[in-house]
């Protein structure tokens, strides 16, 4: 009897421990589906999902995005500490600045992108890094405009009065140009130029990039100031695609200093709560494979070497770019500011 019931009591111990070891399995199975990185976007998810869907597949992590245009960064500041973003992603240096500057951001530890990023691209503080570039260049007629080199500092020249469309020189992309050539001349010579600029408007700043191509097009001007990933989408589009044929892209300062880029990018948020999963997606964004799915779908720049840009980007020529850092950039981006007030740009021509 007695040996019949140490039999009976090993087979409930037994069966209780595999019950367990099934328990802790499913527990962990469960915690191990729900790996997830929580992403908040200024980048319209379209042209990142391939990366996003191949991280998953690769490593188990699931990703979850947020988009908005605007106001994502307001709403980290708003969420503080309860905040569920893990990784911010954004189409500007600006952005990036401003997410560092309002506290939303944490330094970023890793040595791959400390290794894989040319530091022009990288904060010095190890705050946000940029995944992708573009240029700031000229659409030009190509009826109208017989030079095929160009650069900044001869757009205040007389020769161009009357020809140049531009978006508002409050815009971002401008705001980053302008502050490039702070850095490269200083604030009055800059001065100086931005005014002369001014009055080569063919009319006052409005619209986007795409308008400005659009207004080449119609003989409004003969260039218009834009980023060369605006000219890759209206090459794909049946709307665009008659403005974009008669457009040639001059890649400004191409013989001596370099275009002016700026970067799409991706910061840590101060509150990860998947801290390593979202340093884990942030370098899978700087694999070979995910830059040139990235740029292929953008049509922007990789920034790891080796990466390469689509077939219709690379039909423009090579990009020799500005080698200032963007951080240096982004720190006389105020002055900047300060100038197309001063000077009245969006004012047009005096």
């Amino acid at each position: 009897m007695k040996n019949l019931r140490t039999a009976l009591l090993s087979k409930v111990t037994r069966s209780r421990t595999l019950l367990a070891v099934a328990a802790m399995s499913a527990v962990g199975a469960q915690a191990q589906a729900e790996e997830v990185v929580n992403i908040y976007s200024y980048r319209e998810p379209g042209l990142i999902q391939e990366i996003l869907d191949a991280f998953t597949a690769e490593t188990g992590i699931k990703t979850n995005i947020v988009y908005g245009r605007n106001g994502i960064i307001e709403r980290m500041t708003a969420e503080g500490r309860n905040s569920p973003a893990d990784l911010l992603i954004v189409n500007d240096s600006g952005l990036l600045i401003q997410a560092k500057d309002a506290g939303v951001t944490q330094p970023l530890e890793s040595k791959l992108v400390d290794e894989t990023v040319d530091a022009r691209f990288r904060d010095p503080e190890h705050h946000w890094v940029g995944f992708t570039q573009r240029a700031r260049i000229l659409y030009a007629s190509k009826e109208r405009v017989p030079q095929d080199t160009v650069t900044y500092e001869e757009l205040a020249e007389a020769k161009w009065k009357g020809k140049i469309c531009s978006r508002s020189g409050q815009h971002t992309y401008n705001i980053a140009l302008i502050a490039s050539m702070i850095a490269h001349h200083g604030e009055e010579k800059a001065e100086a130029w931005l005014a002369g600029v001014r009055d080569n408007l063919a009319t006052k700043p409005a619209g986007g990039d795409r308008e400005g191509a659009r207004n080449v097009h119609a003989g409004l001007c003969d260039v218009a100031i834009g980023n060369t990933y605006y000219m890759a989408g209206m090459m794909r589009s049946e709307e665009y695609k008659p403005v974009a044929e008669s457009i040639k892209i001059l890649f400004p300062n191409a013989a001596d200093r370099g275009t002016h880029v700026n970067i799409s990018g991706g910061a840590l948020a101060a509150h990860a709560p998947n801290k390593d999963n979202a340093v884990k997606l942030i370098e899978f964004f700087l694999s070979k494979k995910s830059q040139e799915s990235y740029v292929g779908k953008s049509g922007e720049y990789p920034i790891v070497v080796g990466a390469e840009s689509s077939d219709l980007v690379k039909s423009w020529g090579e990009l020799k770019a500005d080698t200032l850092p963007i951080a240096e950039i982004a720190a006389l981006r105020r002055k900047a500011s300060e100038l197309v007030d001063k000077v009245r740009f969006d004012a047009g021509p005096q």
